[in-house]
């Protein structure tokens, strides 16, 4: 049995290593319509392309977090690392689109290979060490806010002033920390305890026809609905009102690193207004926020990104509570729900992501954001039948 100093430390560690995977995950947003240009497709063809990425990063983390929770290594979070800052730092500089997709594909399937083992084991050092477990765990899903948020600036900001091609060189963080991880995340095995071995048919059922379960997934999917078309069709709104690189990664930085403050210090607000307060103000207060984005973007611009910003905080305020109660509800599946609310929920929007592409290519990317904003509304009825202890 580890200590509980040990187990903190693998925290922080494990926390260090969500914080730079999502670097890279967010790093290609900002940049999707220079290299659009650069390789010649359109808006469809982009988001088609980030939707393939989403499904590689997403919808594969319930199926690798069942083998993570019946293993006893580590594997997936060194290789997941190590395939996520490679592939995607060198993608952005590549000359053909085939090849670009390629890399955005394997790069994306790191990602994938990371997310649900380290969730996994984060909440089992969490409770080996028995203190503070929300707490923590709003850290580990903050700072992974907080890497997807600086994604953007880091890759804009060599982008605008040394170009696509030096973004490469950004890898080397990422395969640095993965060896550091080898050597201070302990093993699995070192809690002394045989990992409970289930079939596959037995864990999807027992996750598949959990109510509250299925309603965590569906708010999950919602709340990801509107930070992926934010982040997705807003640097081509952008882009056409002639901002430049590095505003728009300046933009996506702000949205998601206020977001990732939110979602750490979500806990505090939880344990002062309740669980489904803060499930409520998640999902109903996107709607104002992104309407207000609409009818300023053009009048009052420091307005409307204020509105950006706060969308993305009130959106991903909610994520360390969504994780725990549905962590909470199945704890033998920690890995695979995690899969699940922190994957496959992106994977199902992303893609929708191809055929919303094409919808706002025919109706403007404004008059598609306010039907999106509507639907959290109406999604957060369900959050009523969610059944707490």
């Amino acid at each position: 049995m580890i200590s509980e100093k040990k187990s903190k430390s693998a925290v922080m560690w494990l926390s260090g290593a969500h914080f730079i995977n999502d670097i890279y995950t967010g790093m290609l947003n900002p940049l999707m319509p220079f290299i659009a240009a650069k390789l010649s497709f359109s808006l469809a063809f982009a988001t088609v392309i980030i939707s393939i990425s989403h499904v590689f990063s997403s919808v594969l983390q319930p199926l690798i977090g069942y083998f993570a929770d019946n293993i006893q290594r580590r594997s997936f979070i060194f290789w997941g690392l190590i395939m996520s800052s490679v592939f995607i730092s060198f993608a952005p500089g590549l000359p053909c689109k085939w090849l670009f997709i390629l890399f955005v594909v394997l790069g994306s399937l790191g990602s994938s290979l990371f997310h649900p083992q380290a969730l996994g084991i984060v909440s089992k050092f969490l409770q080996n060490g028995k203190k503070d477990v929300a707490k923590w765990m709003g850290i580990f899903i903050g700072v992974g806010a907080l890497g997807f948020s600086l994604g953007p600036l880091v890759s804009s900001s060599i982008a605008q002033f040394f170009g696509l091609e030096k973004i490469a060189w950004v890898c080397i963080i990422g395969v640095i920390w993965a060896l550091f991880m080898f050597k201070f995340v302990p093993k699995i095995s070192a809690f002394g305890e045989p990992v409970e071995k289930f079939g596959f048919k037995r864990a999807f059922c027992d996750i598949l026809t959990n109510k509250d379960l299925n309603i965590l997934f569906f708010i999950a999917m919602v709340k990801t609905l509107i930070t992926t078309s934010c982040s997705i069709f807003l640097p081509f709104l952008w882009k056409d009102l002639g901002y430049s690189k590095f505003f728009i990664g300046c933009a996506l930085f702000a949205f998601t690193f206020v977001g990732g403050i939110a979602s750490t210090i979500s806990p505090w607000i939880e344990k002062k207004f309740g669980t489904k307060f803060i499930l409520y103000l998640s999902m109903i207060a996107t709607c104002p926020l992104l309407i207000g984005f609409i009818l300023t973007y053009e009048t009052l611009p420091w307005f409307a990104v204020l509105c950006f910003i706060l969308t993305g905080a009130i959106t991903m305020m909610a994520s360390p509570v969504i994780m725990l109660l549905a962590q909470n509800l199945a704890p033998q599946y920690k890995s695979i729900i995690s899969g699940f609310v922190n994957g496959f929920a992106w994977g199902v929007i992303a893609v929708l992501m191809s055929g919303l592409g094409l919808v706002a290519q025919n109706i403007g990317i404004t008059n598609l954001l306010f039907w999106v904003s509507i639907i959290p509304v109406f999604a957060s009825l369900s959050i009523k039948k969610i059944k707490l202890d």
